[in-house]
């Protein structure tokens, strides 16, 4: 009661700008679970073998602590897209292994964890496993909609394969998540599938032809967000790198379209990187 009541008093914190200015205090919530991160200095700080220990603890998972660390990195690892999908592989071979109600029980705990760092384990576990795109976009959704941010990055790093793998399904069913009143869901409908991405493989097609991801991006050209209309543009500065006169003319045609503040904010950010002569808004 005691650990959860200082937690409480520590939510509303700014973060530290270097991890060795994180609060011991703070730290320790961190490890143990018991609080979100709130930058992404403290996202990255997280020793996620020693939150897995504690996590398994917790779920009276005690004999399956070394079978789960087993699978991990060598200790000390920080790489997040190399510690998280080897968690989440190991939790899956766990609870495939386990009766299917107890098993759909502790992805439960894990997918409404306090900790965020926990629900991003949940979310990969989603994109390993085997299902068909529909159902794998249908179960990353929740995740999708986090209110926190690594979450939600995590949440369109898992499935982005799939849905590369099968691009032109993912972009007539994301067509629907572009409409949707959350803005996480919208902005999440064109990250997935950005061109070059952060931390992901590229996706070749986009990068040859961005055309075919315009049934997604069309419908934000002008969107109220600027969560959203990062992501929009930034989609259309990966596309810039490799077809920057199809940006260009799309910039132009956006801007004569829709002459709104929110679409001169995506097609200016949308050629930042381009060289001044080509680029147009």
């Amino acid at each position: 009661m005691e650990q959860q009541l200082e937690a409480a008093s520590l939510a509303n914190r700014k973060g530290a700008r270097k991890v060795n200015d994180i609060p011991a205090e703070v730290m320790k919530l961190l490890q143990s679970g018991e609080l979100e991160t709130v930058n992404l200095t403290e996202w990255l700080a997280i020793d996620h073998r020693l939150l897995l220990e504690h996590v398994a603890c917790e779920l009276e998972l005690d004999p399956y602590i070394e079978e789960l660390l087993a699978k991990l990195p060598i200790s000390g690892e920080k790489k997040i897209m190399t510690v998280i999908p080897k968690i989440a592989q190991a939790w899956l071979i766990l609870l495939d292994r386990l009766p299917d109600e107890r098993g759909r029980a502790i992805f439960g705990k894990l997918s409404s964890h306090r900790s965020d760092s926990v629900r991003c384990w949940a979310a990969y576990i989603v994109g390993l496993q085997q299902h068909s795109l529909e159902r794998r976009l249908a179960l990353i959704r929740p995740f999708a909609a986090d209110r926190h941010f690594g979450v939600r990055e995590l949440a369109w790093m898992a499935v982005r394969e799939s849905a590369a793998r099968e691009l032109n399904k993912a972009i007539l069913l994301l067509q629907a998540w572009t409409q949707d009143e959350d803005a996480n869901l919208r902005r999440f409908s064109v990250e997935v599938i950005r061109p070059r991405g952060v931390w992901a493989k590229h996706i070749p097609e986009l990068k040859n032809d961005p055309s075919l991801a315009l049934p997604l991006l069309e419908p934000l050209k002008s969107d109220p967000s600027k969560y959203v209309q990062d992501s929009v543009a930034n989609w259309l500065n990966d596309a810039g790198k490799t077809q920057p006169e199809w940006v260009v003319e799309l910039c132009r045609a956006w801007f004569a379209a829709s002459d709104t503040k929110m679409t001169k904010r995506i097609v200016t950010r949308a050629q930042r990187s381009m060289n001044p002569s080509t680029s147009s808004n």
